[in-house]
């Protein structure tokens, strides 16, 4: 129902990859957004984050949440913030990401006969291989995936450090701002007004102080 008109061409799939249609910039907005409005420290988030992208260069399809929450819980990362990097892996990245973890663990292996993997990579067929894809691509995804996590890590943290700092600087000052106009307010007030005023509050104090008994 929501579907384009005319359907993207390969290279138009492969460019959406590379380049997002909302730029990168806007991009790293909306999860900087996303992220930073989660509860805990940017050490928290930015952990979690790491893990499901790092994650998401292993073979094991169909288990990147699970195992993305268990390492985020394992080194006390934010277990919410590794389902939203898990979003790393995708239909559009995940045949960039199996080919390179598959080639690169191929090298590694020192083997030279590789493998036409197929387009629906699947848990099943990875399993059903263990010794010409599980196995080189587990290997290639090691390294791979440690060296995501520190980049994603890295990122993550300035992000989610530089988003809390700009909430917590707006916050105070609002406070300020809500300060300024109630004392503005108060010197508006003529006395007698302002007698009545804090006649009130002084009701209200006392009416919760006898509720609480």
């Amino acid at each position: 129902m929501f579907g384009r008109r005319k359907p993207l061409a390969w290279h138009g799939h492969l460019r959406s990859v590379v380049w997002p249609r909302t730029g990168w910039s806007r991009l790293a907005l909306y999860i900087r957004h996303r992220l930073g409005r989660l509860p805990g420290t940017p050490y928290r988030i930015a952990a979690g984050f790491a893990c499901g992208a790092a994650v998401s260069f292993t073979p094991f399809i169909g288990l990147h949440f699970a195992l993305a929450a268990l390492t985020a819980l394992l080194i006390r990362g934010n277990v919410v913030a590794s389902a939203i990097g898990t979003a790393v892996g995708n239909p559009w990245t995940f045949p960039l990401i199996w080919y390179w973890i598959y080639i690169s663990g191929q090298a590694v292996l020192g083997h030279h006969d590789f493998l036409a993997l197929p387009d629906e990579l699947s848990f099943a067929y990875i399993f059903d291989n263990p010794m010409e894809v599980l196995l080189p691509m587990t290997v290639g995804g090691i390294p791979t995936s440690l060296a995501v996590w520190f980049a994603s890590y890295f990122i993550m943290h300035r992000l989610v450090s530089g988003y809390q700092k700009a909430r917590r600087v707006r916050r105070v000052r609002k406070r300020l701002r809500d300060r300024a106009a109630s004392r503005k307010q108060a010197e508006d007030l003529s006395p007698q007004e302002a007698q009545v005023e804090s006649g009130d509050k002084r009701d209200d104090a006392v009416l919760a102080a006898r509720g609480q008994h």
